[in-house]
Parts: structure tokens; sequence; C-alpha cells
């Protein structure tokens, strides 16, 4: 198993940039294939990108492809997103989430693929 703690989030205006991380519990971090996703009032939980173990294969969402960058970090049990000109629409609470695999270049883009989740942080862009 894996707990998950994000941390990061915020107020912060429009065009501004924010770093969320999510730190990862025990000594198995690179076993997990990691994800954010993102929820905002009255919506569904939506997938904004995924990593593989070795981070070597990455994904976006459409709607952040070009701001957002994911990464990671396997001796520090950390996983990052990077967000970078910020919009209103961004506005949400932030989730990370973890997968084990075997595999070490796959990662997961769906929200029923993830076993374990963070409990989210908040964050608000404002126009």
């Amino acid at each position: 198993q894996v707990q998950l703690v994000e941390s990061g989030g915020g107020l912060v205006q429009a065009g501004g940039s924010l770093r969320l991380s999510c730190a990862a519990s025990g000594r198995t971090f690179s076993s997990y294939a990691m994800g954010w996703f993102r929820q905002a009032p009255g919506k569904e939980r939506e997938f904004v990108a995924a990593i593989s173990r070795n981070g070597g294969s990455s994904y976006y969402a459409s709607s952040v492809k070009g701001r957002f960058t994911i990464s990671r970090d396997n001796a520090k049990n950390t996983v990052y997103l990077q967000m970078n000109s910020l919009k209103p629409e961004d506005t949400a609470v932030y989730y990370c989430a973890a997968e084990s695999t075997y595999y070490i270049g796959r990662a997961f883009t769906t929200r029923s693929e993830y076993d374990y989740w963070g409990q989210g942080t908040q964050v608000t862009v404002s126009s």
C-alpha cells in the first residue's frame, strides 16, 4: 500500500504558476505509475496528467498540454505537477493518484485504473 499527501495548492492570479507536490509513503514508490486528476465544483473528477514508473512516459489532458508538466523524483518518493499560464478554468481540487504496475513504461489516464488517492489540494485561479 501507499499513502499520498498533496501540497502546494493555493490562490493565484490568471497567468501565474504553481507547483503541486505529492509525497508518497513506503519504500516502493518506483513501483507505482502516478497521476494527477482534478475536480471542479459540480463536475466529475477528470484526468490531468500521468507519468510512468521511471518517468520515461507522460501523458496530458488536451486542456493542460503545453502549460502543465508532470515529473517525479523516485529518490524523494515525490511526484510534481508544474502548472504555468494558469486560467480560471483550472480552478479545482487537485488529486494525486498511484497505481502499482509491473511495466516501467506504462502510465494510466483513467480514474478507474488507480487504486490509491490523496486527499486533494485546492487550486484557485482568479481572473
